[in-house]
């Protein structure tokens, strides 16, 4: 792996970022698959400890310090969050096609905008307002509320979005005051307990098959996890950012390819101004970066 150490910094995180792309696009796949036997909350456990099963070595180590949070109130409404944004997200996609659940789940691109003004106080100028405001017409655009196209389970994909983004703007906070370790160990055990009762109630028996797609769907996620890590451990984050719209890629090929789905034109045109309208915004991010070095731009 020598060669790959002496890459660019940029280009060792594309290579991350393009793995974790394929990594959570089969994890939505297997999520998708299980779903047609198997209750959501079901899966969401059986993930959670299958992952936890894998990081317990790195908790165990300085255990229990990885119990010990500065921040305990902000661990509880992180995990809330997540919650919502995998059930949100995990029901999306078994119910609807995999391009479509995946198209509106990038307006958590957005929900991190309102976020960060709402809980972090950041100052955000017109053209981001503006990029945040396009990029709903774009969900409007996929969701088609009035029409017989429209579904409740697109709400879900939304719910999900906003709940991911709430998660984000946390994890800067918590960050400061807790060690990445904590963090884990918190979401893995917490969300786990909260979903054991629920999964209980509506348990099926998986067969061998669907015990082999738990396995390699707890392995994609901490793997999808790792590569993003180590994705924004080396590249720009402006960079990595305006790639990640490869999931959408890999979620139509994989939608066509097993249950021969391919994404209408409304999904199509409301996922051109999302991803239009994301990108604009990661562009004047990283221009008022480059131009100011301290204040924001007032027209950012």
């Amino acid at each position: 792996m020598n060669w790959f150490h002496r890459l660019p910094d940029n280009l060792q995180g594309i290579l991350f970022l393009l793995l974790a792309s394929i990594a959570l696009s089969l994890m939505a796949l297997l999520i998708k698959l299980l779903g047609q036997h198997l209750h959501v909350t079901q899966i969401l456990l059986l993930r959670q400890l299958g992952m936890l099963v894998m990081v317990l070595p790195a908790i165990m180590q300085k255990f229990p310090g990885s119990l010990r949070s500065s921040r305990p109130g902000l661990q509880i409404l992180r995990m809330l969050f997540a919650l919502i944004a995998m059930l949100g997200g995990f029901t999306a996609i078994i119910y609807l096609p995999l391009a479509d659940a995946t198209a509106i789940f990038f307006a958590k691109s957005f929900f991190v905008t309102i976020f960060a003004v709402l809980i972090l106080g950041e100052v955000v100028g017109v053209y981001r307002w503006g990029a945040v405001g396009v990029g709903f017409v774009g969900v409007l655009v996929m969701l088609q509320p009035g029409t017989d196209n429209f579904s409740i389970y697109s709400l879900a994909s939304l719910a999900g979005a906003a709940g991911a983004a709430a998660v984000m703007i946390l994890l800067r906070i918590l960050s400061r005051h807790d060690s990445a370790d904590t963090i884990l160990t918190w979401s893995a055990l917490g969300i786990g307990l909260v979903m054991a009762a629920p999964a209980i109630y509506f348990w099926q028996p998986p067969t061998i098959g669907e015990w082999a797609l738990l396995g390699a769907l707890a392995v994609a996620s901490y793997l999808g996890q790792r590569c993003n890590i180590f994705a924004y451990k080396h590249g720009e984050a402006s960079l990595l950012a305006s790639l990640d719209y490869t999931r959408l890629l890999w979620a139509t090929l994989l939608g066509y390819l097993v249950f021969g789905d391919l994404p209408g034109a409304p999904t199509w045109i409301g996922a051109a101004i999302v991803v239009a309208a994301a990108l604009f915004t990661i562009y004047r991010e990283t221009r008022r970066k480059r131009v100011w070095s301290s204040a924001p731009s007032a027209n950012d």
